[in-house]
């Protein structure tokens, strides 16, 4: 017991420090004009083909590039690297999320000038990844169609703290008897107001609706800046 304050006096250092970090890179974003968002899941919620799709189709039109965090293996970011845009790896080691000074370093020898849309794909964590801001304009949080429609309430905080909730392999809905009524019910209970895709980045379905979103809000930061 001696110990605890100790450990909460830390954890709010790390966390103020994060805080910097994160205000510092949210005005070099804003001063490059691109638009960043971050994508907080569990294990096995598509996110890394979510991601593909995404970088893949925006590719088309778009500047775009991908961070992407995991605990040890390179291997989503060697998936992401087929949509022929930017990706670089952040190894955490043992940690089970990313922190701001983590997507600081990973940057500095990219121009940010050059892109339009970051993508920051954190470790696959619906708890940790909810103390951290790493700067970003937008953040999404997953969950697919696999996993139930409880994962709002489980996990309220993640919630909470996202912008967006996407419900992934919106195609396998009907196999695995997934409730859309009740997931977005549940969504609602803990975050009123919020919005929410279903999709599936294997068949295309629901894409163009939030692709169309992610354009129109990069547009409109883009003219609040002029303004």
């Amino acid at each position: 017991m001696g110990s605890q304050p100790r450990l909460i006096e830390v954890r709010k250092n790390v966390l103020k420090q994060n805080d910097l970090t994160a205000r510092a890179l949210r005005e070099q974003f804003r001063a490059a004009g691109v638009f960043v968002v971050s994508l907080v899941s569990s294990p096995g919620s598509g996110k890394t083909m979510f991601l593909e799709k995404t970088l893949t189709l925006l590719r088309q039109n778009y500047r775009v590039a991908a961070l992407v965090g995991d605990l040890a293996t390179e291997n989503d970011a060697i998936r992401l690297a087929r949509s022929q845009a930017p990706v670089k790896q952040i190894t955490t080691g043992t940690l089970c999320h990313l922190e701001a000074v983590m997507v600081e370093n990973a940057l500095q020898e990219w121009d940010l000038n050059q892109l339009d849309f970051l993508f920051i794909e954190n470790v696959g964590n619906l708890v940790c990844p909810s103390s951290y801001d790493l700067g970003e304009n937008l953040r999404l949080v997953l969950i697919s169609v696999t996993e139930g429609e409880d994962k709002p309430l489980k996990y309220p905080t993640i919630f909470y703290s996202a912008d967006v909730a996407v419900v992934t392999k919106i195609d396998l809905a009907k196999a695995v008897e997934f409730d859309w009524l009740a997931a977005y019910g549940n969504v609602q209970a803990v975050r009123p107001g919020m919005l929410v895709f279903k999709l599936s980045a294997k068949s295309g379905e629901g894409m163009d609706e939030y692709l169309d979103f992610l354009k129109k809000r990069l547009h409109e930061s883009r003219a609040a800046e002029v303004i």
